[in-house]
């Protein structure tokens, strides 16, 4: 039987693991504001902490690495409970709230300088991470390699995502 390793956190909590991550495979499926940022703060948390990363975009996440709409992204203010705690959903849906909300938050961020998603993006690629786009959704969407960021290294399938998340200490986050 292997010895736990036990590490002691900022918090003073303790964690017992046998092996370091070692690798992060973030994919990012969803294009809200808020959910591309999650992806792209996981992976360059990742690269951070001296871990590979590599980021597989699909489906609406794609938003996030094309051209024309990767600095565009909005806030979802309609379906999601979290937002605007205790205002009536339906407030969400009215015209223009969710430009409002999205400048809002856009705002508190660039008080933190949290950079925009392309500078992110970049950020990512320098630190030696990698960033893929799903083929299928590619094909779905119509979308070429030359309608996305410079920074996507190319257009893969599942099974070449999956072949990048290969080997020990690797984990997987979809956002």
């Amino acid at each position: 039987m292997e010895a736990l390793e036990t590490k002691t956190l900022e918090n003073n909590t303790s964690v017992k693991d046998k092996k370091r991550v070692k690798k992060m495979m973030v994919i990012c499926a969803r294009g809200t504001l808020e959910d591309v940022y999650a992806a792209l703060i996981m992976a360059n948390g990742a690269l951070a902490e001296g871990m590979e990363a590599n980021m597989f975009f699909t489906f609406f996440g794609l938003d996030a690495i094309t051209k024309k709409k990767a600095d565009h992204l909005h806030t979802a203010t309609v379906g999601n409970p979290a937002f605007m705690r205790g205002m009536p959903t339906m407030i969400g849906g009215l015209p223009g709230f969710e430009a409002l909300a999205s400048s809002m938050m856009k705002k508190e961020m660039d008080k933190l300088d949290i950079p925009p998603v392309s500078e992110f993006l970049e950020m990512i690629e320098a630190g030696g991470g990698g960033i893929y786009a799903c083929k299928l959704a590619a094909d779905m969407f119509h979308i070429t390699k030359d309608d996305l960021v410079p920074e996507v290294k190319d257009i893969i399938t599942v099974g070449q995502m999956y072949e990048l998340a290969e080997g020990e200490g690797t984990h997987m986050v979809f956002i």
